[in-house]
């Protein structure tokens, strides 16, 4: 099984977002259960869980607090709680690979963003995200 790193990116979406709505699911279970809403059950075994997949889902849990910290730095009149629980994973993603993954662009982080929330969110969730996450690319140049 051979994931392109947007598919790993929507991958993690929807592991958090399960992870959001699930208190009981296991970080694992919930990757496990990503994957295999496109691959079947013995593919998943024999493959494992992406590497990518597991910094991506295992960093943004391990860092929310910062994560979450500089995204409410940019937030007009909104506060986390308010935000789509999809745009919050979206924008955590993002902000995570921005902060900690050193061979993504802050660009290209803000441009797989808006790619996958034009997929799993509307126009105005993307607007929204763009706005959000463009704010964060500028502060990282400038610090």
């Amino acid at each position: 099984m051979r994931l392109t790193r947007r598919e790993v990116r929507e991958k993690a979406l929807q592991s958090l977002f399960q992870l959001s709505t699930n208190d009981e699911l296991t970080k694992e279970e919930a990757m496990i259960q990503a994957l295999e809403s496109d691959h079947d059950e013995e593919e998943v075994e024999k493959s494992g869980i992406p590497v990518y997949l597991n910094t991506l889902v295992s960093g943004v849990i391990e860092h929310e607090e910062q994560i979450d910290q500089k995204i409410k730095q940019h937030l007009e009149n909104w506060s986390i709680s308010r935000l789509a629980k999809t745009d919050l994973a979206i924008m955590r993603i993002a902000v995570f690979e921005m902060l900690y993954v050193q061979d993504v662009p802050d660009r290209v982080a803000l441009n797989e963003a808006l790619e996958i929330t034009k997929r799993y969110s509307d126009d105005r969730s993307r607007k929204f995200v763009n706005g959000v996450l463009a704010n964060i690319v500028k502060d990282e140049k400038e610090a």
